[in-house]
């Protein structure tokens, strides 16, 4: 796998996608850097090619050492599997919705989708656990909001940012899939989805399909998975 171009991991002036597509391994969920005087990590793929994660971190600009905030949509392996390889290499802090980090630190492979893909998930801890329905990070003269949006699993939140004058929305399991090992729930996925709608992004990172711009085709990627999962 040939080094990715930095301009293809550019997704707005502050906002790099590291992993996923065709950037890192096939099982990897999207991960997207937030570059500022404190960056964030979202995400951190299945962990196979997180070395190829840290060097697209490096291809943007970042020294991977000043990495020390992550946050953790879910808790679905393709996005947490490089987490153990970050605490041990990195000083990291890892941020989590309640809900979801027990079967983390638990090293639930069902749960989190591990037996599905595979791999063996280690029991890890997870630094910063919240409940809130909001739960903001300080970043720069802005704030990366984490915003509960439970449906997929109970736990799953969508990070988004006001950012160079856009708001950046990283939905990344809009499309599910939903499933009762999951603890996924049909009916607060779809409120959920409302929420998002509401926030009117301007980009939609989302985790397996891609990033959606301008506003109107990012919401048309919201309502096209409503109308799917209308009853």
């Amino acid at each position: 796998m040939k080094r990715a171009n930095v301009d293809k991991l550019l997704v707005t002036d502050h906002v790099y996608q590291v992993a996923g597509g065709t950037i890192t391994s096939a099982d990897d969920a999207s991960a997207f850097l937030i570059k500022g005087d404190d960056p964030i990590l979202i995400d951190t793929g299945a962990g196979r090619s997180i070395k190829r994660l840290i060097e697209n971190i490096e291809a943007a600009g970042v020294d991977p050492k000043s990495v020390k905030r992550v946050v953790l949509t879910h808790n679905h392996i393709d996005h947490i599997g490089g987490m153990e390889y970050l605490k041990s290499s990195f000083d990291v802090t890892f941020f989590m919705h309640e809900l979801d980090a027990p079967a983390v630190e638990m090293g639930d492979s069902i749960a989190t989708a591990a037996s599905m893909y595979g791999v063996h998930l280690n029991p890890i801890v997870v630094d910063v656990k919240f409940s809130d329905s909001e739960f903001a990070l300080d970043f720069d003269d802005t704030k990366l909001v984490l915003l509960h949006t439970p449906g997929h699993t109970p736990g799953s939140v969508s990070p988004y940012i006001d950012i160079d004058g856009v708001r950046v929305l990283f939905a990344q399991d809009v499309h599910g899939p939903f499933m009762d090992v999951f603890g996924s729930d049909i009916g607060m996925w779809r409120k959920s989805m409302e929420r998002l709608k509401g926030l009117m992004p301007d980009v939609l990172c989302e985790g397996h399909f891609g990033i959606f711009r301008p506003r109107e085709r990012a919401l048309a990627y919201i309502d096209n998975y409503l109308r799917q999962y209308r009853h």
